[in-house]
């Protein structure tokens, strides 16, 4: 087998996107869209990638890292010009080299495999991909000849009538005979109204020299779709959303409105889980089996262990361990470690906490800088008070404890095992082991109160 190499071209600006944002590193499904193509690339083991950057090229360089090497195109003068940078370190080189621009993020491995091993096989100097449209409206068409080979690639505004109703398009992926496409890049001219320097032009000059160009048609038109401004960008969202839904549908989640689901790629799931409508998971997020993930709920790099209920609630940079459960409206926030059969109710929010097996939260409290431990009650209105304004303070809780409704736990608090918070109270000390923290005024009764209320004269009121 011939060495496979790959350039991918990354150094546009993407004024089109109107965005501080440098074109390639524009997000589909949670990863930039240079990261999918090297992803893809990466899968069929090429002996080297080479990525072609300009603008914001340390942001890419810090992207990608060491997973490719880096050409430099200081001015941006054409696909030509930008694949000529890669010279240093590819001209002379036998093999094939597949040429694909960094912001066709759908491309898949398995294409780029195909179109290797079909340009191998057709001992070809070019290999172009192609695809039917139904539509081929701006496209490049493909006129073969009698051998099926490639004659010419003719576009919109040069074809006749005859060859715009040919729906072989060109995708603008190329694969080249590796020293013949550095042979003749310096041969290229910028003879045209852009004055750059084009790379289908060595695919006319390798036809004109009588070698042999090909092309190999892939099996969807969607696959190849180029992003230069948001509306392709949203295109490449939705395409790549159902790429992603159908895949876990198919491994055993039951996705109820696939539609509305939004899941980045690198999102896990385990089978029998069920996704509802509207719910939204991001990074990478690991979720188990036999999980429910509820209307509405959106998480992030979380981890959902197998068996756990989220209904309609966010978790970001959390673990909800085996069997535990949450919502509706409730937020985990980043390093909230949620034990195994843990309830966490409505309208709660735990942050840089650990809460232990079979705990309890029920509803409308906050847990923050705290360590709980297992079998433990929190009763309604609960606020741990980690914050003075300058520093963050932890408090403990034992395990078999009790934390009446509406206390303030004003921490540090090292509360024993098998101790009471009474409801009301405001904690700042420790409570020993079997004790109860009651901290709240006696209460007083004031006797004949309403007789002093202009309200007692009103016969309205009495």
């Amino acid at each position: 087998m011939s060495n496979r190499y790959v350039i991918i071209l990354a150094a546009g600006m993407g004024t089109r996107m109107k965005s501080k944002l440098y074109k390639v590193l524009q997000p589909v499904a949670g990863k930039a869209m240079v990261d999918h193509v090297v992803t893809q690339v990466e899968k069929v083991k090429p002996d080297l990638i080479e990525t072609v950057i300009g603008n914001g090229a340390e942001k890419v360089k810090e992207l990608l890292g060491d997973r490719t090497k880096y050409a430099l195109q200081e001015e941006q003068l054409g696909t030509a010009h930008a694949v000529l940078q890669a010279e240093k370190d590819l001209g002379g080189k036998e093999g094939m080299t597949l040429v694909v621009s960094g912001d066709t993020p759908l491309l898949t491995a398995d294409t780029f495999q195909k179109m290797f091993d079909y340009h191998e096989e057709q001992n070809a100097a070019v290999t172009i991909l192609t695809a039917h449209a139904d539509d081929p409206f701006s496209y490049g068409r493909i006129i073969r000849d009698q051998k099926g080979n490639v004659s010419k690639v003719v576009e919109q505004k040069d074809a006749t009538d005859e060859e715009r109703a040919i729906q072989e398009v060109n995708t603008g992926v190329y694969c080249f005979d590796n020293e013949m496409l550095f042979e003749n890049l310096h041969s290229v001219n910028n003879d045209n109204a852009q004055g750059e320097y084009y790379l289908p032009d060595v695919v006319s000059i390798l036809k004109s020299q009588g070698e042999k160009i090909v092309a190999y048609q892939m099996d969807d038109l969607s696959e190849s779709i180029g992003v230069n401004d948001r509306v392709a960008l949203s295109q490449a969202e939705k395409l790549m959303q159902k790429r992603i839904n159908e895949a876990h549908m198919r491994d055993g989640v039951t996705i109820v409105d696939p539609e509305n689901t939004y899941i980045d790629v690198d999102v896990q799931i385990g089978n029998d889980t069920t996704i509802e409508p509207n719910v939204k998971i991001f990074g990478n997020t690991k979720i188990g089996s036999d999980c429910l993930i509820g209307l509405g709920s959106r998480l992030n790099n979380a981890t959902i262990e197998d068996g756990v209920t989220v209904i309609s609630s966010t978790i970001e940079d959390a673990i909800m361990r085996q069997g535990s459960n949450i919502g509706p409206n409730s937020h985990l926030r980043p390093k909230a470690d949620i034990g195994k059969e843990v309830h966490i109710g409505n309208f709660c929010e735990v942050k840089n906490a650990t809460i232990g097996d079979r705990t309890k939260v029920g509803h409308l409290s906050y847990v923050g800088d705290a360590t709980l431990g297992t079998d433990i009650n929190v009763g309604c209105g609960v606020v741990f008070v980690n914050y003075d304004g300058v520093k963050k303070f932890h408090s403990n809780i034992g395990d078999h404890s009790f934390i009446g409704s509406n206390s303030n736990i004003v921490a540090p608090v090292d509360m024993a095992d098998h101790s009471f918070i009474a409801a009301g109270s405001t904690v700042n000390k420790d409570i020993p082991k079997h004790a109860m923290a009651i901290a709240r005024p006696r209460q007083t009764n004031k006797e004949d109160y309403w007789d002093k209320l202009p309200l007692s004269k009103s016969e309205e009121w009495k």
